[in-house]
C-alpha cells in the first residue's frame, strides 16, 4: 500500500485564520491542505481541537465554514460588507456546537468540547472568527499581497505595513522572484 503524503499545515497565532489557510494560493494552483476527512481531523487536533473521527459530510461542512470566513475577512480588509451567506454559516456553525472556554494552570486559555465531535470544534474556530471580524482583536485584517495567495491574516505590526500571510512561504517567494527579475534587468547582452 502506498503512503500518501499530504501538504503540511500552515501556522499562524489566530486560530480562524490559520483554518482558512487549510487552502492555499486560492487565485493560482490552489493546494488542499484537508483534502479528505482524516486530514480535518489531524488539523483539528494538531489545533487543540481533537475529535474522535470526521466524514464527508463534516469536512464539507467545515470547507462551508472556511470559505465563509476567508470571504467575511476578504470583504473586512477591502471595506466592503460582509458577506450575508457567510455571516449565516459563520454564525450557525458558532451556535451549533458546545464548548466551553477553559484557563490553563499557566493562564493560558483552552478549548474543552462537550463532546469529540467536529461540530463542537468548529464551533469554536466560528466564535473566534466572530471574535475576530467583530474586532475584538488588537490589528488589522489585512490580505497577502501575493496575487495567486490573497490569504487573509490579522496584521498586528507597528502601522498596519504587513504586506504578506508568511514571510517564510509567499514573502520569501516574492523577495526571490524581484531578485531575479533585477538580475535579469542587469544581465546586458551582447551587441
Amino acid at each position: 500500500m502506498a503512503v500518501v503524503h499530504f501538504p503540511e499545515f500552515r501556522t499562524g497565532k489566530v486560530l480562524a485564520t490559520r483554518f482558512t489557510g487549510t487552502l492555499s494560493e486560492r487565485y493560482g494552483e490552489t493546494l488542499e491542505r484537508i483534502p479528505v476527512p482524516s486530514r480535518l481531523a489531524d488539523w483539528l487536533a494538531d489545533n487543540g481541537l481533537a475529535v474522535d473521527s470526521c466524514d464527508q459530510a463534516q469536512l464539507d461542512r467545515a470547507r462551508e465554514l472556511r470559505e465563509s470566513i476567508h470571504a467575511a475577512a476578504t470583504a473586512l480588509a477591502n471595506q466592503k460588507p460582509l458577506p450575508s451567506s457567510a455571516v449565516r454559516v459563520i454564525n450557525e456553525c458558532s451556535t451549533q456546537g458546545r464548548a466551553s472556554a477553559v484557563l490553563t494552570p499557566e493562564g493560558g486559555r483552552e478549548w474543552r468540547l462537550a463532546s469529540a465531535s467536529p461540530e463542537d470544534a468548529l464551533s469554536v474556530i466560528a466564535a473566534d472568527a466572530i471574535s475576530l471580524l467583530a474586532g475584538e482583536r488588537e490589528g488589522k485584517i489585512s490580505l497577502c499581497a501575493s496575487p495567486t495567495c490573497r490569504a487573509a491574516f490579522l496584521d498586528t505590526s507597528r502601522g498596519h505595513t504587513r504586506r504578506w500571510c508568511d514571510m517564510n512561504t509567499c514573502g520569501n517567494r516574492e523577495k526571490k522572484a524581484r531578485f531575479r527579475a533585477g538580475k535579469k534587468s542587469r544581465t546586458v547582452e551582447p551587441p
